[in-house]
Protein backbone atom coordinates (compact mmCIF):
# COMPACT_ATOMS: atom_id res chain seq x y z
CA UNK A 1 0.00 0.00 0.00
CA UNK A 2 1.25 3.46 -0.88
CA UNK A 3 0.88 6.33 1.54
CA UNK A 4 -2.21 8.42 0.79
CA UNK A 5 -1.45 11.99 -0.16
CA UNK A 6 -3.52 15.18 -0.13
CA UNK A 7 -1.91 18.19 -1.82
CA UNK A 8 -4.10 20.52 0.24
CA UNK A 9 -2.32 19.38 3.42
CA UNK A 10 1.00 20.57 2.06
CA UNK A 11 -0.58 23.84 0.97
CA UNK A 12 -2.38 24.71 4.21
CA UNK A 13 -0.09 23.30 6.90
CA UNK A 14 2.12 26.40 7.26
CA UNK A 15 -0.78 28.90 7.54
CA UNK A 16 -2.55 26.60 10.00
CA UNK A 17 0.68 26.19 11.93
CA UNK A 18 1.01 29.95 12.29
CA UNK A 19 -2.26 29.84 14.26
CA UNK A 20 -2.15 26.60 16.21
CA UNK A 21 1.51 26.47 17.18
CA UNK A 22 1.23 29.50 19.48
CA UNK A 23 -2.30 28.46 20.51
CA UNK A 24 -1.03 25.04 21.63
CA UNK A 25 2.26 26.31 23.08
CA UNK A 26 1.11 25.68 26.66
CA UNK A 27 -0.96 22.55 25.95
CA UNK A 28 -0.09 18.99 26.97
CA UNK A 29 -2.21 16.78 24.68
CA UNK A 30 -4.28 17.39 21.55
CA UNK A 31 -6.87 15.25 19.78
CA UNK A 32 -6.92 15.65 16.01
CA UNK A 33 -10.37 14.74 14.70
CA UNK A 34 -10.49 13.51 11.13
CA UNK A 35 -6.75 13.05 10.62
CA UNK A 36 -7.39 11.94 7.02
CA UNK A 37 -4.11 10.94 5.42
CA UNK A 38 -2.08 11.61 8.57
CA UNK A 39 -0.03 14.37 6.94
CA UNK A 40 -1.02 17.08 9.40
CA UNK A 41 -0.19 14.85 12.37
CA UNK A 42 3.35 14.14 11.18
CA UNK A 43 3.90 17.81 10.26
CA UNK A 44 2.72 19.36 13.51
CA UNK A 45 3.97 16.77 16.01
CA UNK A 46 7.69 17.66 15.70
CA UNK A 47 6.84 21.37 15.78
CA UNK A 48 5.00 20.88 19.06
CA UNK A 49 7.29 18.33 20.74
CA UNK A 50 6.07 19.22 24.22
CA UNK A 51 2.60 17.74 23.66
CA UNK A 52 1.11 14.38 22.73
CA UNK A 53 -0.62 14.46 19.34
CA UNK A 54 -3.48 11.93 19.20
CA UNK A 55 -4.64 11.34 15.62
CA UNK A 56 -8.14 9.94 15.13
CA UNK A 57 -10.38 9.03 12.21
CA UNK A 58 -12.73 6.37 10.91
CA UNK A 59 -11.16 2.90 10.68
CA UNK A 60 -10.95 2.89 6.89
CA UNK A 61 -8.39 5.70 7.04
CA UNK A 62 -6.17 4.11 9.68
CA UNK A 63 -3.84 2.13 7.36
CA UNK A 64 -2.74 5.28 5.56
CA UNK A 65 -2.33 7.25 8.77
CA UNK A 66 -0.19 4.43 10.21
CA UNK A 67 2.10 4.53 7.16
CA UNK A 68 2.75 8.24 7.63
CA UNK A 69 3.22 7.88 11.39
CA UNK A 70 5.51 4.86 11.16
CA UNK A 71 7.73 6.53 8.58
CA UNK A 72 7.92 9.74 10.62
CA UNK A 73 8.63 7.99 13.91
CA UNK A 74 7.91 11.04 16.07
CA UNK A 75 7.85 9.99 19.74
CA UNK A 76 4.92 12.27 20.64
CA UNK A 77 2.53 10.83 18.03
CA UNK A 78 -0.29 8.57 19.22
CA UNK A 79 -2.97 6.59 17.40
CA UNK A 80 -4.68 6.42 15.10
CA UNK A 81 -7.70 6.21 17.38
CA UNK A 82 -11.08 5.12 16.08
CA UNK A 83 -13.56 7.99 16.03
CA UNK A 84 -16.74 8.54 14.08
CA UNK A 85 -18.08 11.61 15.86
CA UNK A 86 -21.76 10.63 15.80
CA UNK A 87 -21.55 6.85 15.87
CA UNK A 88 -18.76 5.64 18.14
CA UNK A 89 -17.80 6.29 21.74
CA UNK A 90 -15.17 9.00 21.96
CA UNK A 91 -11.71 7.86 23.13
CA UNK A 92 -11.15 7.96 26.87
CA UNK A 93 -8.06 10.16 26.81
CA UNK A 94 -7.03 13.26 28.71
CA UNK A 95 -6.56 16.26 26.43
CA UNK A 96 -6.50 20.02 26.80
CA UNK A 97 -6.70 20.84 23.08
CA UNK A 98 -8.54 19.67 19.98
CA UNK A 99 -7.93 20.29 16.28
CA UNK A 100 -9.77 19.48 13.08
CA UNK A 101 -9.16 20.54 9.49
CA UNK A 102 -11.38 20.28 6.43
CA UNK A 103 -13.93 18.09 8.16
CA UNK A 104 -17.05 20.18 8.87
CA UNK A 105 -17.98 20.61 5.21
CA UNK A 106 -17.97 16.85 4.54
CA UNK A 107 -20.06 16.13 7.64
CA UNK A 108 -23.83 16.30 7.93
CA UNK A 109 -25.09 19.03 10.24
CA UNK A 110 -25.96 16.61 13.05
CA UNK A 111 -22.41 15.25 12.87
CA UNK A 112 -20.97 18.75 13.29
CA UNK A 113 -23.20 19.16 16.34
CA UNK A 114 -21.89 15.82 17.65
CA UNK A 115 -18.34 17.04 17.02
CA UNK A 116 -18.86 20.02 19.31
CA UNK A 117 -20.67 17.92 21.91
CA UNK A 118 -17.81 15.43 22.06
CA UNK A 119 -15.16 18.13 22.28
CA UNK A 120 -17.16 19.86 25.00
CA UNK A 121 -17.21 16.65 27.03
CA UNK A 122 -13.49 15.94 26.62
CA UNK A 123 -11.97 19.37 27.12
CA UNK A 124 -11.40 20.70 30.63
CA UNK A 125 -12.14 24.32 31.48
CA UNK A 126 -9.54 26.41 29.66
CA UNK A 127 -9.10 23.82 26.91
CA UNK A 128 -8.92 25.05 23.30
CA UNK A 129 -10.38 23.88 19.99
CA UNK A 130 -9.19 24.99 16.54
CA UNK A 131 -11.29 24.26 13.44
CA UNK A 132 -9.98 24.97 9.92
CA UNK A 133 -11.98 25.10 6.71
CA UNK A 134 -14.40 27.14 4.60
CA UNK A 135 -17.46 28.59 6.34
CA UNK A 136 -20.49 30.64 5.36
CA UNK A 137 -21.34 33.86 7.18
CA UNK A 138 -25.00 34.63 8.00
CA UNK A 139 -26.13 32.24 5.26
CA UNK A 140 -23.91 33.81 2.60
CA UNK A 141 -20.90 32.43 0.74
CA UNK A 142 -17.72 34.37 1.35
CA UNK A 143 -16.42 33.80 -2.19
CA UNK A 144 -17.47 32.47 -5.60
CA UNK A 145 -14.99 29.63 -5.23
CA UNK A 146 -16.66 28.54 -2.00
CA UNK A 147 -20.05 28.64 -3.75
CA UNK A 148 -18.72 26.35 -6.48
CA UNK A 149 -17.08 24.07 -3.93
CA UNK A 150 -20.33 23.81 -1.97
CA UNK A 151 -22.19 22.84 -5.13
CA UNK A 152 -19.64 20.11 -5.84
CA UNK A 153 -19.96 18.80 -2.28
CA UNK A 154 -23.76 18.68 -2.46
CA UNK A 155 -23.65 16.80 -5.77
CA UNK A 156 -21.70 14.07 -3.99
CA UNK A 157 -23.77 14.16 -0.79
CA UNK A 158 -26.76 16.52 -0.48
CA UNK A 159 -26.43 16.64 3.32
CA UNK A 160 -22.80 17.75 3.23
CA UNK A 161 -21.63 21.24 2.33
CA UNK A 162 -20.09 24.38 3.80
CA UNK A 163 -21.48 25.07 7.26
CA UNK A 164 -22.68 28.42 8.53
CA UNK A 165 -20.97 30.23 11.37
CA UNK A 166 -24.33 30.79 13.08
CA UNK A 167 -24.77 27.03 13.49
CA UNK A 168 -21.20 26.58 14.72
CA UNK A 169 -21.61 29.32 17.32
CA UNK A 170 -24.84 27.71 18.51
CA UNK A 171 -23.23 24.29 18.85
CA UNK A 172 -20.20 25.82 20.55
CA UNK A 173 -22.28 27.72 23.09
CA UNK A 174 -24.12 24.52 24.04
CA UNK A 175 -20.72 22.89 24.66
CA UNK A 176 -19.49 25.81 26.82
CA UNK A 177 -17.04 26.91 24.14
CA UNK A 178 -16.42 30.64 23.61
CA UNK A 179 -14.99 31.91 20.33
CA UNK A 180 -11.66 33.64 20.96
CA UNK A 181 -10.32 34.19 17.45
CA UNK A 182 -11.37 34.00 13.80
CA UNK A 183 -8.30 33.92 11.56
CA UNK A 184 -8.64 34.56 7.80
CA UNK A 185 -6.66 31.97 5.86
CA UNK A 186 -5.59 31.50 2.23
CA UNK A 187 -8.05 30.18 -0.37
CA UNK A 188 -11.10 31.63 1.44
CA UNK A 189 -10.69 29.45 4.50
CA UNK A 190 -10.67 30.36 8.19
CA UNK A 191 -9.30 28.96 11.42
CA UNK A 192 -11.76 29.37 14.29
CA UNK A 193 -10.47 29.07 17.84
CA UNK A 194 -12.69 28.39 20.84
CA UNK A 195 -11.91 28.06 24.55
CA UNK A 196 -13.85 25.95 27.04
CA UNK A 197 -15.27 28.32 29.63
CA UNK A 198 -16.51 25.84 32.24
CA UNK A 199 -17.76 22.33 32.77
CA UNK A 200 -21.56 22.44 32.55
CA UNK A 201 -23.39 21.07 35.56
CA UNK A 202 -25.17 17.78 34.93
CA UNK A 203 -28.91 18.14 34.76
CA UNK A 204 -30.97 16.14 37.24
CA UNK A 205 -33.05 13.41 35.62
CA UNK A 206 -36.68 14.42 35.17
Amino acid sequence: MHKPYAESCDQNRAPIGAVIEPLFADRRAVLEIGAGTGQHAVWFAPRLPHLLWHASDRPENHPGIRLWMQEAGHPNLRGPLELDVARTAWPAIEIDAAFSANTAHIMHLHEVEALFQGIGRLLPAGGVFALYGPFNDAGRYTSDSNRRFDGWLKERDPQSGIKDLDDLHRFAAAAALRLEADHPMPANNRTLCWRKTHTPALKSPA
